[in-house]
């Protein structure tokens, strides 16, 4: 499978920092240990400074950088590389403490003779490191947890919510911890440049998450204009907004607030922008937040938006490609946003098959809208695929018709699973080139 620029980017900062990390190891290799001794003091010494490095990356991403939008195809591709270093953070650390505890060992099998001799510091600093050595201890056990809760999606999400908020305080904790254990002699090189430069601007992210000042800039006040239910589970939420809001593209997301306690939650926009600062969002019930959403909103209750975010549109990258949308359940919200857009100039249509799966059509109340939205745009093909009568989507129906020397661009919107086997089906198939483009909004 091609590599996405999300794992492109996590590789080129690992390999980045350990380019600089060794750059220094040459430049202070003076004194000579013996070869265990030496390998285990700078596997210590890399692995704590990658956990820490990507700690500071991850705390910089969760700020919501918009200028990383444009390079990575929207701000759910951001926090997927942000939920990546995170973990890889949390995988160099355990390496680091798994280290730090088998120093026993090589005491035990080798001795202490081929050992250097440390620095010798003595009373405040002696003091502050032996304080930044417990708290990077117990600041590690802590990390642990963070990341078990995080990978077991039973947890509760409310729950989970705010175990997270309060990691830039663990972050800031392991600051102090990576700050004073450092080498002495990495702030005199390139890598102390590095280190300084990470972890000012992971403090400074952290602060800005601390007093709830990340988006802020982006957030605009409204109230709900309407609220109705639709089959299927799905709660559809019109707000009327603000002067603030300038309007939004067809395929963009929302980060919304409806209550301050529950915090904010990601939406794709399921209208198109009619210049009247109204955006609609159709909420299905996926989880403990949404399954009772429909029942807690009120018409005329505030409500803060957050965006627009997002890059998912339906520009081709080249003239002549095959494009195709493919939509299951919920998913659909974008397309729809992206026909309605259309309705005023069909001219502007492309050429495209529209793909929707559900698990059934007669009771589903997005099949009559895309069937009406679709009606006056020649260009647009639409298929329902329906489940329960055996209709399932498959790489080899979206090459019936394909010449497998072509290029074919699919739009995905839906589960993620699905998406995996789909893509990997098409990519070992196509002859020609595949550019496969999906949203990622799963931060757990």
């Amino acid at each position: 499978m091609k590599p996405e620029k999300t794992t492109i980017a996590l590789a080129l900062i690992i390999i980045g920092i350990i380019i600089v990390w060794g750059t220094s190891y040459v430049m202070s290799n003076t004194a000579n240990a013996s070869l265990p001794w030496e390998i285990y003091d700078n596997s210590l010494y890399l692995s704590g400074l990658l956990s820490i490095s990507l700690m500071s990356v991850t705390m910089i991403l969760a700020t919501r950088p918009a200028l990383l939008e444009r390079p990575f195809n929207g701000l759910d591709q951001v926090y997927r590389l942000h939920k990546w270093t995170g973990i890889f953070a949390v995988i160099f650390a355990a390496l680091h403490w798994l280290i730090e505890m088998g120093d026993d060992v090589i005491k035990a099998i080798f001795g202490r003779g081929g050992r250097l001799h440390h620095q010798d510091f003595s009373g405040f600093v002696d003091m502050m490191r032996d304080a930044a050595e417990a708290v990077g201890e117990w600041g590690i056990y802590l990390v642990f947890a963070m990341l078990v809760l995080t990978l077991w999606k039973r947890f509760p999400y409310n729950i989970w919510r705010y175990l997270h908020r309060a990691l830039p305080i663990l972050y800031l904790l392991l600051v102090f911890h990576s700050a004073w254990l450092a080498p002495l002699d990495w702030w005199q090189q390139p890598l102390g440049l590095l280190m300084a430069l990470l972890l000012t601007g992971g403090s400074i992210a952290s602060i800005q998450s601390l007093s709830g000042k990340v988006g802020r800039s982006r957030q605009v006040q409204g109230t709900i204009q309407s609220i109705s239910t639709l089959a299927m589970g799905i709660t559809e939420v019109t707000c009327q907004l603000d002067t603030k809001w300038k309007g939004h593209r067809a395929g963009q997301f929302a980060l919304v607030t409806f209550d301050r306690i529950e915090g904010a939650h990601p939406f794709t926009i399921a209208s198109a922008d009619q210049g009247n600062r109204q955006v609609t969002f159709q909420i299905k019930a996926l989880g403990d937040y949404t399954n009772h959403l429909g029942d807690k909103l009120k018409t005329g209750q505030p409500v803060t938006i957050e965006g627009p975010y997002g890059k998912f549109n339906f520009k081709r990258h080249k003239p002549k490609a095959k494009q195709i949308w493919i939509a299951g359940g919920i998913g659909v919200t974008p397309f729809l946003a992206w026909l309605e857009s259309l309705q005023d100039q069909p001219e502007l249509t492309p050429v495209a098959q529209l793909h929707y799966c559900t698990s059934n059509s007669t009771t589903d109340p997005f099949v009559k809208r895309l069937q009406e939205a679709c009606s006056g745009l020649a260009d647009i093909t639409l298929h329902v695929h329906d489940s329960n009568q055996g209709e399932k989507l498959t790489s080899d129906q979206l090459l019936t018709q394909h010449k497998q020397t072509d290029t074919m661009e699919v739009w995905f919107c839906g589960p993620s699973g699905w998406a995996k086997v789909l893509e990997k089906e098409l990519r070992q198939r196509l002859k020609g080139s595949l550019f496969f483009r999906k949203e990622a909004f799963e931060l757990r």
